[in-house]
């Protein structure tokens, strides 16, 4: 109830931050591409100006903010994030993190996407948080986020009524995201003017100081597809995906690759699936013709809502079907961590160097009961 005198103070605040602050921004000349357009501003009240004059639906819904460059020389990389209007606290919280623990030292642009318009209050709460490189705010087409036409909506909402003894089970927003995030995230024109992203969520956080540019490394070592922790999938909410993944293989006469990976000795599915909120990877690893047949054939089957298919294990899956093992790779060490689980450093020596803060038998990642981590790197060699 008291939110608009919250946000009225939070933005009393950042003025005065700012307005005491030496930051300046510039114009860009390259625009992530043709349908949005980078915006500069010399002041806060220039900024308040716009944000209150601009068309919403201007150019699509996507706004992009070009701040201080902060140097040349990066990959051309964005922090990807999906959130809400109503999450701006928890997605600054976030930002702390990220710029603190890895950004402030090397300046990688941000593109935040959401299925409804950004506010004034959050891209201006947001966009000032931010001193380098660009940030994008785009909006998600309607076509991208609702039922396809062959889905039974009426279905659905039965569904959903009877699955709420499963995480997310009884949310129709969940599966909408999951898809979202299995076979439309990478075709966002924001999204497609990059090469790699990092993928965060609203709240996470990193307890340790990254000291490497894991953009560079990634790209250095051609590497396409990074995780942090993997874990076991409900099983309640994909019954029927991995039978469909083999009728997809058998369709198109398609070469299982790592597949194995996933199974157990009696073929069926292991569950283990790469945690996706944490993701760098190569954009062209889903945009591609081959990962794109795939998803729209799991797609057609209608997984996603009579089913709960998360996209951890679609990304999984489409990684183990397309991409070579040493093309995979582990972030060990990052301190990573989203509710309820943690990634924290072993080595006494690492824990102290880059500061890290969280408690290391909280580490998932050797836990046989909760982490696919061992049994990805006996298998991968990652």
């Amino acid at each position: 109830m008291n939110k608009p005198k919250i946000l009225a103070a939070s933005l009393t605040v950042i003025l005065t931050i700012l307005a005491n602050s030496n930051l300046s921004f510039f114009t860009s000349v390259n625009q992530p591409s043709k349908d949005s357009t980078c915006y500069q501003y010399e002041s806060n009240e220039q900024f308040q100006s716009f944000l209150k004059s601009r068309h919403h639906h201007q150019n699509g819904g996507n706004l992009c903010v070009q701040k201080d460059t902060g140097g040349t020389g990066r990959v051309n990389a964005t922090f990807l994030m999906l959130c809400r209007n109503a999450e701006v606290y928890q997605v600054l919280e976030t930002l702390q993190t990220i710029q603190d623990r890895f950004n402030n030292k090397f300046h990688y642009d941000y593109t935040f996407l959401n299925d409804e318009p950004f506010t004034d209050e959050f891209i201006y709460l947001v966009g000032s948080y931010i001193p380098f490189s660009k940030v994008n705010f785009g909006l998600i087409p309607q076509d991208h986020w609702s039922y396809p036409h062959h889905i039974n909506v009426t279905a659905c909402a039965e569904i959903r009524a009877n699955f709420a003894n499963v995480p997310y089970g009884d949310s129709e927003s969940y599966r909408h995201m999951c898809r979202f995030y299995s076979g439309f995230f990478y075709k966002h024109p924001f999204v497609r003017s990059y090469e790699y992203y990092w993928r965060i969520e609203p709240g996470i956080k990193l307890h340790c100081d990254i000291q490497q540019d894991l953009f560079q490394y990634m790209h250095t070592n051609n590497k396409k597809y990074a995780f942090a922790i993997s874990l076991f999938e409900y099983i309640d909410t994909i019954p029927s995906l991995w039978s469909h993944v083999f009728q997809y293989l058998s369709k198109y006469n398609v070469d299982p690759g790592l597949l194995p990976v996933l199974a157990n000795s009696d073929g069926h599915y292991n569950l283990c699936h790469f945690w996706s909120n944490f993701e760098i990877a190569r954009v062209d690893t889903f945009d591609n013709p081959e990962y794109e047949r795939f998803f729209q054939y799991l797609d057609s089957t209608g997984g996603f809502y009579y089913e709960r298919w998360g996209d951890a294990p679609v990304h999984t899956i489409g990684t183990m079907l397309f991409l070579k093992k040493e093309e995979i790779h582990w972030f060990a060490n990052l301190g990573y961590h989203h509710p309820p689980y943690t990634q924290c450093p072993q080595d006494l020596d690492e824990f102290v160097e880059n500061r890290c803060v969280c408690d290391s038998e909280d580490d998932v990642t050797w836990n046989e009961n909760l982490s696919c981590t061992p049994h990805f790197l006996s298998y991968l060699g990652v």
